[in-house]
């Protein structure tokens, strides 16, 4: 598939790269489901790609674990289409965000708050049995950070939301300026880790659609993954027709973009 040719793709932006290997993704299945990969187009030589934990790909979004991370499950959420700022932003969109953001977030910070790395994916698979009932209770605090502009400390110039779960005591009043904005020490980003936390935020994000499914009605969940029937996946409730939002399914492990 070749690149897009207009103003909505930049060659040599990271996040359009990632954007592009990865197209949209409309259909519910479980974590564990082989990923989508890419054609390699052999006449088209191309520098090294980049990689992502992917944990969602919709039409005008994807999210992936950041790889320089503040906090264990620091998520980007990132406009697909080449958008420098916030007031960039097409409508549809911005639509997009306010769908998905905080269903992301109650799925990164939920799966952050399920504890440290399991050994195995049947282990963890035992541990989802035993986990939060219907899940409608608070998973736990975080912070929503978005940049614009280099003195704003936007790095990438592409419009992206940090999702930085914050796991822990709650730090005395001198103290939680670490808090702010989204401050805190970068670490590099653990693969093993990785592989396990992407799993579960898939999972929680299955669970989070059902979330808005009993407390919306099948209206909710429409309108949350966009136009089209839900008609597919396989509990008949998970693929839409129509060019709505859907979601990245794969095994959790790293995408080689």
């Amino acid at each position: 598939m070749p690149p897009p040719t207009n103003n909505s793709y930049k060659p040599s932006c990271p996040f359009c790269a990632i954007a592009h290997a990865n197209p949209p993704s409309r259909t519910l299945l479980p974590p564990t489901a082989p990923p989508a990969t890419p054609n390699p187009t052999p006449s088209t030589p191309t520098p090294p790609p980049p990689t992502a934990h992917l944990i969602l790909s919709t039409p005008h979004l994807i999210a992936f674990l950041d790889h320089a991370p503040i906090s264990r499950g620091h998520v980007l959420v990132v406009v697909r289409g080449h958008r420098e700022k916030l007031g960039d932003v097409r409508v549809e969109e911005g639509e997009a965000v306010g769908r998905w953001l905080g269903v992301v977030s109650r799925a990164v910070v939920g799966a952050v708050m399920e504890g440290g790395a399991v050994e195995s994916e049947e282990e963890e698979e035992e541990e989802g049995k035993d986990g939060d009932g219907d899940g409608d209770g608070d998973v736990g605090d975080w912070n929503v950070v978005q940049n614009n502009g280099a003195r704003a400390a936007q790095v990438v110039p592409h419009v992206h939301f940090h999702i930085i779960p914050r796991v822990g005591d709650v730090p005395e009043v001198k103290a939680r300026s670490w808090t702010v904005f989204g401050k805190g020490q970068r670490e590099d980003l653990d693969e093993e880790d990785a592989g396990v936390l992407v799993r579960r935020m898939r999972g929680r994000i299955q669970k989070e659609v059902e979330r808005v499914r009993r407390r919306e009605g099948a209206e909710g969940v429409r309108r949350l993954l966009g136009d089209g029937e839900v008609v597919g996946g396989e509990d008949g409730r998970g693929e839409r027709n129509g060019d709505g939002d859907g979601l990245w399914r794969g095994t959790g492990r790293r995408s080689k973009l």
